[in-house]
């Protein structure tokens, strides 16, 4: 089944569950901030989508900000990013697709279409 991490005042989510709704796309949606992934899972997902670590926070996010990691990540080690977007689903970037083949991290659509119509 495929499962999307979203949080539900994010335009960007909502765009992105609109466009599977208008594309008849099924999907779980899992609430980032109160059920967001665990490290274990944050790794696999990142394994899965063969993309650089950094990609998955949220760097227009609050917190992102508030914690100034644009300059502390460089210096962190990828056991410590990765603990750091386990402790608070508003650090990881959203929506997050997930199915049987990929992972996709944030919405583009033609990345989508990809991901879930072909």
């Amino acid at each position: 089944m495929t499962k999307i991490y979203c949080y539900d005042r994010c335009t960007t989510c909502k765009k992105a569950l609109a466009w599977c709704d208008s594309n008849s796309v099924k999907y779980e949606k899992i609430d980032i901030k109160s059920n967001h992934p665990d490290e274990k899972t944050l790794r696999k997902l990142h394994a899965k989508s063969g993309l650089p670590l950094k990609k998955f926070f949220n760097t227009s996010g609050m917190l992102y900000r508030e914690m100034n990691l644009s300059q502390k990540l460089a210096e962190m080690s990828e056991d410590e990013q990765f603990k750091l977007l386990a402790s608070d689903g508003m650090l990881v970037k959203r929506p997050l697709l997930i199915t049987e083949k990929t992972v996709c991290v944030g919405f583009k659509e033609a990345e989508w279409k990809d991901a879930l119509l072909k």
